[in-house]
Parts: structure tokens; sequence; C-alpha cells
């Protein structure tokens, strides 16, 4: 394994792994031992927890616009109560001038979910999402809330003030695999329980996905080596653990698991974002999490040579910078279009089951997620969590368009 030191996606991949997981993948997070300034976030958003979901959401503005007043309130108060944000702040700048034993990255990761988590909190101020939250144009976040935001996203590369789903999703597990901050607290078992097994299916992904990126960085050495037979065997590795991945992508997002009833109003509208700021004069809006932000996938298109889904601006706004730089070298280094040698069309043949299965995996997203979309969910707008708030006069029609995004996104899975 020495050999790999000296290449560059080895290089990346290990650099992710020891810096943004903190020694492992998906990261390592710490939710114990926290330095004083950061512990009454956690307690705050715990303590709040059961007052923001509602058994029956209400379809009355002037009801629903009071409740969140409510919620805000409470939250703003005991931010300025209980946080000490001078304090907050000097951890924070001892980060940025790279003084990792004040605050581990462990913990840092862990502080990263809690402020992100706390933030949708406070954007939305209730589950489910509801019309009157989705039209804000501009939220005036707590100073406790926005100090530490700057440098979190500076520290992981990322522009957007809305989280992402390393921070809001693979953040959100301790080292026991187990979800910190919930959202639906107190709700039925029904929602509860689709909520668990929706976000740790997302949590799965990124633990399979790891012996992945390790064979991709080995096949691209063997390649450049002209090691085909080592190569092949890589490819072979990388094709039936993709396969083993997809399976539990498919098992795990069933009706039987993650309740379509429920999952629309109470699992997805929270991840949602749809508000922004003047910059520069500019108004900026910005979108939350999206399935488009696991890693694995866009490592995947990467290295089969296909083109990003994300666009220039929402990577560097939602993807987290070492992330961004391994999939632009897993693509630099791709040799799927370079192959020439005699043993070239075994490995040709791998990379056309790995687009198969890519194939087979946005056909069932698309067949599995439309259900989801469609379910009633008068208190709201048609919205996606990575879209905001979609156009059109109708949900038909507004979801018509999405699923033509979907439907282009698999012609280009060649």
């Amino acid at each position: 394994m020495k050999r790999q030191g000296r290449h560059e996606t080895a290089r990346l991949l290990s650099d992710l792994i020891d810096n943004d997981g903190a020694g492992a993948w998906p990261p390592k997070c710490n939710y114990n031992s926290w330095p004083e300034p950061l512990r009454p976030y956690k307690e705050i958003y715990l303590e709040l927890a059961p007052s923001l979901p509602s058994a029956q959401p209400s379809l009355d503005d002037d009801v629903n616009q009071e409740k969140r007043k409510q919620y805000r309130s409470r939250m703003r108060k005991l931010l300025s109560e209980r946080v000490d944000i001078i304090g907050v702040e000097k951890l924070m700048i001892a980060v940025e001038a790279e003084n990792w034993d004040v605050f581990p990255r462990d913990i840092f990761n862990a502080f990263y979910c809690c402020i992100a988590v706390c933030r949708h909190a406070y954007r939305w101020a209730t589950i489910p999402v509801v019309k009157v939250a989705q039209t804000e144009k501009i939220v005036e976040f707590p100073p406790e809330l926005e100090v530490p935001w700057p440098y979190l996203q500076r520290a992981f590369g990322v522009e957007a003030d809305s989280g992402n789903n390393t921070a809001n999703v693979l953040h959100n597990f301790n080292e026991q695999g187990e979800r910190i901050f919930k959202i639906n607290v107190g709700m039925s078992e029904k929602i509860t329980s689709s909520e668990d097994a929706f976000f740790g299916l997302f949590y799965a992904l990124e633990v399979l996905a790891l012996p992945i990126y390790y064979d991709i960085v080995r096949a691209i050495i063997c390649f450049e080596e002209h090691d085909s037979v080592s190569c092949l065997t890589h490819l072979q590795n990388i094709t039936f653990r993709l396969r083993h991945l997809l399976r539990v992508f498919y098992d795990g997002l069933t009706a039987s698991r993650v309740s379509r009833e429920v999952w629309l109003s109470y699992i997805q509208g929270f991840q949602g974002w749809g508000v922004g700021r003047m910059i520069n004069g500019e108004y900026i809006k910005y979108d939350g999490l999206s399935g488009n932000h696991v890693l694995i996938f866009q490592a995947l298109d990467a290295f089969l040579g296909l083109d990003r889904y994300l666009s220039d601006e929402n990577m560097d706004r939602y993807i987290p910078a070492r992330q961004r730089d391994l999939c632009v070298a897993f693509k630099e280094f791709s040799f799927r279009h370079k192959l020439r040698g005699p043993m070239d069309c075994q490995i040709e043949d791998e990379f056309k089951k790995m687009v198969n299965h890519m194939k087979l995996f946005r056909t069932a997203h698309r067949t599995r997620v439309m259900p989801y979309l469609e379910q009633p969910a008068p208190e709201r707008l048609t919205m996606t969590a990575g879209k905001s708030v979609l156009e059109g006069p109708d949900a038909k029609t507004a979801l018509k368009v999405l699923d033509g995004m979907l439907v282009t996104r698999l012609k280009q899975t060649v």
C-alpha cells in the first residue's frame, strides 16, 4: 500500500478521512466532552425538540405563525441566556488557526451538526413545514447561530446558509451509530421509526461506500502501472460492493420501513431551506439537503467519467471541499475511455456493469421517490428539500418538472 501514498487520489482520500472524517468514514462524531461554551447548544435543541412537531398540522396561517413565533422566541431566549458567545467565537478562532488541541475534529463535526440542525429548527420553527414559513424570504437568526456558522462553513469549504448531507445527516450519528438530534420527538411510532429508517439509510450507504473508494483508488493506480490483472480485480470488487450497496437502498426505501403517509410532512420538509440573504446588493437564495449531496453517487459518476449533476455553484454551496476535490480527481484519473490493452475488454465489461447498476438505481429512485412526493400535504406548497418550492399551477405540474429532471439524469448515465 506504500505506493498509494504517492498518488493524488490516495492522498485526497486520506485527507478526507483524516481531516473531515476525524480519522474515520463516515465521519467520526463525538457528542461527549464538549468544551464548556458549546454544551448549551445541544441542551437547548433537545429541550425544545418536543415542541417542534405537531400531530395535527393546522391549515390556519395565523395559528401557524403564532406557533412559529413562540418557538423562535423560546430558542432566542435560551440561547441568549445560556450561550457564552465570546467563548464560542474564541474556540472558532482557535480552530481557524489550526489549533485542534482545544477543539478536536470529532467534536467539531458534532458541533457542526448541532448548529446546522438548530438553524433548520429555527428556520422552520414547526413540523410539518407550513405555507407561511415557505413564503419567507430572509430569516434573521440569533447571533448564537450566526457567529459560529461562517467558521464552520469555511472549515468545510461550503458557502450556503443551510446545511448539507454531511452536516445534517452523517454528522448526526455518534460512534455507536445512534442518531442524536431527532426532529419528531413525541410523535407516533410510524413517524419516529420512518425518520430513523430514512436517515439511517444514508449513513449505511457511506459505511458500505468506504471500501469502494479504496478500490477506485487502487484500480486507478493499477491501471497507470499497467497491472491489468489487479486493476480488473479491483473493478470486480467495486461491481460486487455496488450491487450490495444498492440492495441496501432498494430494501431500505420501502413503504414498510419509511411510511409514504408521513415522509413528506414529517421527514422531508425539515431538511429544506428556501430562504436567503442580501449579498452585495443581490438576493441569494439557498436550498436545503438533497440526495445529490451523497458522496458515493458523486464519486461513482466521476469514476465513470460522467458529467456532474450539480452545477459548479451548487457544488461550492453544498458539497464540502474535500469531497469535491476527491471527485474531481476520480474523474481526472478515470480510465474508462482510455482502454487499449489485451485485457481491456474484460475491464470495459466491468465498467458496463457499473453503469447498468447506476441506471437501475436511477430508475428505481425515480419510481420509489415520486409516490412519496405525490402524497397530500395541504399545509404546505409543493416543495422538495433540495429544490425548495417548485413552480407550477398545481402539485402535479410541479412534480412533472422534477420527474423530467430525473429522466434526464437517467439518460445521461451511459
